[in-house]
């Protein structure tokens, strides 16, 4: 069974990192620049990723904003799909916003990528 992934941070060797040790485990990606190219690659018709993996101060659009619009099922995607927040943002208040906003996971920069597939991997397989 192939497992699918959109990723959306704004930084280009954030964007490396995960592409490469996600594509690594087996995941297919849609890879995204900023939060509006992420909201509209979550908006096609049959966008049906496994997890989906949002950066939270991105150009166009926050990841925050990204999450929202998933949780209030705004977009084609399943508004129960995965969402992993991965930011530089840590402080208290950043991070239950994160939640609140309907993350499911919410790790900070500089991150270990081998944690954040563990992470993902328990949120895919259930």
């Amino acid at each position: 069974m192939s497992k699918s992934a959109v990723i959306a941070d704004d930084d280009e060797t954030i964007r490396s990192i995960l592409q490469y040790k996600l594509s690594s485990a087996g995941y297919d990606l849609t890879v995204c620049h900023d939060g509006e190219e992420c909201r509209q690659a979550l908006n096609e018709s049959g966008a049906a990723p496994d997890v989906v993996v949002l950066d939270v101060m991105m150009p166009r659009m926050k990841g925050t904003q990204v999450l929202r619009a998933i949780r209030r099922d705004e977009l084609a995607v399943d508004p129960d799909v995965p969402v992993v927040m991965l930011t530089s943002r840590g402080q208290e208040a950043d991070v239950l916003e994160g939640f609140d906003a309907g993350a499911d996971e919410y790790l900070t920069k500089p991150f270990s990528p081998n944690e954040l597939l563990v992470r993902i991997d328990r949120l895919v397989e259930g």
